[in-house]
């Protein structure tokens, strides 16, 4: 990592006031809150920071959950270790701390699995050439071992001690050159583990002291490219060997692989959206078009592990946000179970009480299901029609749907989680149930056909909730 990118890392993102809960004697109390570097810390005022905070919690391991009944309030947790109770002064500004938590753990978790990613697949490069190597060093000594015997019966005996001398001369120079590169592995794999362990001894010091610097505590990684040459330098070869007319010769026999056995029984390809517990195209609609409350919130649930797959820790606001808004609704649902049935009796009963206008009402926190829902379904069809940038079919949803509603703050949140989205196979593979499914035909089509159900379900309720607010007139413009 370099210099600029640990200083990006562990940069001031947020600071300010927020009320602490620290017992019942003293209740909540103003605290100076500091998140740098993946790591919250609070102190007593900010003039006295430059003393030492007074604790810290770890964004990375920790849990983001908002309080259902106070919109001012968030709890982060650590199981077992440690649990904050937090409160802003009001509704925009706990927001705005959402969205600075949830962006920082997603840059420091996102941050670290590419650097390990790539280190690792330098690794298993660098292993392919020593393989690589290793096999051509045995061809050519098998090469010279053939010249040395067709040599002994008919040449003089000068020279046959030439080829017998140079012979060992290429003995000794091949083994030599393939112990080079084993050592150079060796190297870099102590680099790795040293770089690991600093990763970890840095962690712990930013937990102690999150505002010191620790730029000196970054390990320089040696490049795969650089151990190349270091090795090339040394072994005086160029390891990108060419194959040679005797690996040609030695291919010839290589066996073709068998035919698979057409009478072998077809395994049942199975998706993520086949084996939901609860979907969409499951429900059976009321008199009236009416949608049942339990069936929608259980669907509405199940789909919630699109949003992991896509990147659990950058999407965690919008988890948040999106599970909030179920919780509400289901929350109203179980005061009387008999009697809201149906979500459009939940919505015209806060009519008819003049609450569905107020906030953190299930009328709200159903306008704002059914416009995730919108997003969730924009992008799923769009990749059902073949779009295979998963961050270019979630840019195009999130434009059509939720980007209008959403302010400056919020639009930041989300173009960082369209950055960090996976590759097209990485999310397929996330999507199917048994490893290796994806790489299949059949379960391309499976998925397919899965989507072609899925989603005109899902879009027909999401219409006739759009009708239903339209006709009461429960749209709203205002902008989060």
């Amino acid at each position: 990592m370099r210099c600029d990118e640990w200083q990006g890392l562990y940069a001031v993102i947020m600071e300010g006031m927020l009320y602490k809960w620290t017992n019942y004697l003293s209740g909540w109390q103003p605290r100076w809150f500091v998140l740098a570097g993946g790591i919250l810390s609070y102190y007593d005022s900010q003039e006295d920071t430059w003393k030492g905070c007074k604790g810290c919690i770890k964004m990375a391991v920790c849990e983001i959950q908002v309080h259902s009944g106070d919109s001012t309030r968030v709890e982060l947790i650590i199981p077992g270790e440690q649990h904050f109770y937090l409160k802003a002064e009001n509704v925009a500004e706990r927001q705005r701390w959402l969205v600075a938590l949830g962006s920082s753990k997603a840059c420091l978790t996102d941050s670290r699995t590419r650097k390990e990613k790539e280190i690792n697949e330098n690794t298993e490069c660098l292993k392919q050439k020593v393989s690589e190597l290793r096999l051509f060093c045995d061809l050519l000594l098998h090469q010279v071992n053939n010249l040395k015997e067709s040599t002994q019966s008919d040449q003089p005996g000068s020279t046959n001690f030439e080829i017998k001398q140079r012979s060992s001369s290429y003995n000794y120079r091949e083994r030599n050159e393939l112990k080079i590169c084993q050592n150079g592995l060796m190297i870099k794999e102590n680099k790795i583990k040293s770089w690991k362990r600093s990763q970890l001894e840095s962690d712990d010091q930013h937990q102690q002291n999150p505002r010191r610097g620790s730029i000196e505590n970054a390990e320089v990684m040696m490049d795969n490219s650089e151990l190349t040459n270091v090795t090339a330098k040394d072994s005086g070869v160029n390891i990108e060997l060419q194959p040679s007319a005797a690996e040609d010769e030695t291919g010839k026999g290589t066996e073709e692989p068998g035919d698979p056995n057409p009478d072998a029984e077809k395994e049942e390809i199975q998706t993520f959206f086949s084996v939901m517990d609860q979907r969409f195209n499951d429900i059976e609609f009321e008199e009236d078009s009416g949608i049942p409350t339990l069936p929608f919130l259980e669907s509405c649930y199940a789909i919630v592990p699109v949003l992991d797959k896509l990147g659990p820790t950058v999407f965690a606001p919008v988890k948040l946000d999106f599970v909030g808004n179920i919780k509400k609704i289901n929350q109203k649902y179980i005061t009387d179970t008999t009697k809201f049935t149906t979500l459009q009796k939940i919505v015209l009963h806060e009519l008819e009480t003049e609450v569905a206008t107020v906030r953190n009402s299930a009328t709200e926190a159903l306008l704002w299901l059914k416009r995730g829902l919108k997003f969730l379904r924009g992008f799923l069809e769009e990749v059902n029609n073949g779009e295979k940038d998963i961050q270019k079919a979630l840019n195009t949803s999130y434009g059509r749907t939720l980007r209008q509603y959403h302010g400056w703050v919020v639009r930041g949140v989300f173009a960082l989680a369209l950055r960090a989205a996976p590759f097209y196979e990485a999310f397929m593979a996330a999507l199917a149930i048994n490893e290796g499914d994806e790489m299949k035909e059949a379960f391309h089509e499976k998925m397919q056909s899965d989507l072609n159900q899925y989603l005109p379900a899902m879009g027909k309720q999401i219409e006739i909730l759009d009708a239903l607010y339209e006709e009461y007139n429960l749209e709203s413009d205002e902008v989060v």
